[in-house]
C-alpha cells in the first residue's frame, strides 16, 4: 500500500465559553466544516482585539487622571510615570495590527497566512519594556546625583495609587485573555503593564519616603524598581522567544499523541511536530496502519485521526497526517521506497 497523506487547509477549534454556548453545542448537529473552523479563529482575533481596545481605554483614563495631578503637583516622577502609562496604551497598536493581519486568508505567497505577525508585535513589545527600564534606570540615577523636593506629596500619592491598580487591572486582563487564546505577544503586553505599575507604586513609595524627609527615598526606590521590570523583562523575551523558536508545552505533545494512540487502526505513531502561528496551533503527525488495509480505509482513518487532534487539542486550526503501513514504517524508509520506486518504473518503461 502506498503511502497516503491527509491533510485539511483549517481545523476544527474546539472551545467555547457560557453555559449558553455549550447547550446549544450539544443539542444542535456538530459541524464540521471549514467555515465553522474558520469562524473559531476569528473569535479569538475578535477577543484579542476587544481586550486591545478594554485596556488602551483602561490606561488613556488612568493616564489622564495622573495627568490632571502632575498640572496640580508639578511633580517630575509622576509626569515620567504617566508618559510610561500612555506608552503602555500605545503598544496596543502593532498588536491590533497584528490581530488584524492574522484574519487575512493564506496567500499563494503566505501559505501558512499571517499569524506570525503576532510574534513581530511581541518582539516591539520586549523592545518598549527594555526601553522602559533603560529610562527608569536613567531618572533614578539623575534624582540621585541631583535630588530634588517632591512637592503636593499626598496628591503624588493618590495619583501613584490609581496608576498602580489601572496597570494592574489591564495587566491582569490582558495575561488572561492572551493565555486563553494562546497570544504570547498579547501575555507579554499584560507584563509590561504589570511593570508600569510597579512604576506607578515607586512614586506610592517615593512620596512616602519623602513624607518622612528621606531625600534619598525617590532615587533608590526607582533603582529598585528597574531591578523589577529587568526580571519581567527577562519573562517577557523568554515567552516570545520560545514561540519565535516554535516551542511548544511537552504536555501537549503527549495529549496529542494520546489522542492520537486512541483512534482506531492506527498502531503506532512514528512521528508527531506541533507549532504556533500566532495564536493558533498546527501540526504534522505520521502514524503507522496495516499494511494490508485498501487506500480508502488508510484515508479514513488518516481522517479519524486528523479530526481527532482538532477535538482534543486545544487551539489546533490545522493537522497533517501521512500514513505509513507497518511493513515500512518511519520516514527512514522514504528515500529507499523512492529510489525502488523509479528503479521498477524505469524497467518498466524500458
Amino acid at each position: 500500500m502506498s503511502a497516503h497523506e491527509h491533510h485539511h487547509g483549517t481545523g476544527h477549534h474546539h472551545h467555547r465559553h457560557g453555559w449558553r454556548q455549550r447547550l446549544r453545542h450539544v443539542v444542535t448537529p456538530h459541524s464540521h466544516d471549514s467555515a465553522d473552523k474558520v469562524d473559531s479563529a476569528l473569535e479569538a482575533s475578535r477577543e484579542g482585539m476587544r481586550a486591545l481596545w478594554i485596556s488602551l481605554v483602561g490606561l488613556g483614563v488612568t493616564a489622564l487622571l495622573q495627568a490632571v495631578v502632575v498640572a496640580f503637583s508639578g511633580s517630575v516622577a509622576l509626569l515620567g510615570d504617566t508618559l510610561h502609562n500612555v506608552a503602555d496604551a500605545l503598544t496596543a497598536v502593532p498588536l491590533g495590527i497584528a490581530f488584524w493581519l492574522g484574519r487575512r486568508a493564506a496567500t499563494r505567497a503566505y501559505t501558512y497566512g499571517f499569524g506570525r505577525a503576532e510574534d513581530l508585535a511581541g518582539i516591539v513589545i520586549v523592545l518598549v519594556i527594555a526601553a522602559s527600564a533603560v529610562v527608569s534606570a536613567w531618572f533614578a540615577v539623575d534624582r540621585l546625583l541631583d535630588p530634588r523636593t517632591m512637592t503636593h506629596l499626598p496628591w503624588v500619592f493618590a495619583a501613584g495609587l490609581i496608576g498602580f491598580a489601572g496597570n494592574e487591572i489591564v495587566a491582569r486582563y490582558r495575561i488572561a485573555v492572551g493565555r486563553r487564546i494562546g497570544s504570547a505577544a498579547l501575555v507579554a503586553d499584560g507584563l509590561h503593564a504589570r511593570t508600569d505599575g510597579f512604576t506607578s507604586l515607586a512614586v506610592v513609595l517615593a512620596a512616602g519616603g519623602a513624607r518622612l524627609g528621606w531625600g534619598w527615598a525617590d532615587p533608590v526606590v526607582g533603582l529598585a524598581i528597574t531591578a523589577a521590570i529587568a526580571f519581567v523583562l527577562k519573562d517577557a523575551a523568554r515567552e516570545v522567544y520560545r514561540r519565535l523558536m516554535d516551542r511548544v508545552d511537552p504536555e501537549l505533545v503527549d495529549h496529542a499523541e494520546l489522542a492520537l494512540r486512541a483512534v482506531p487502526g492506527i498502531r503506532d505513531v512514528s512521528g508527531l511536530r506541533l507549532r504556533w502561528i500566532g495564536h493558533r496551533l498546527h501540526a504534522e503527525a505520521a502514524i503507522v496502519v496495516d499494511a494490508e488495509l485498501s487506500l480508502l480505509a488508510a484515508h479514513e482513518i488518516a481522517a479519524d485521526a486528523e479530526h481527532q487532534l482538532t477535538h482534543d487539542v486545544p487551539r489546533l486550526m490545522a493537522a497533517t497526517v501521512h500514513v505509513d503501513p507497518d511493513s515500512h514504517p518511519g520516514d527512514q524508509h522514504h528515500h529507499e521506497l523512492s529510489h525502488v520506486r523509479r528503479d521498477r518504473l524505469a524497467a518498466l518503461s524500458g
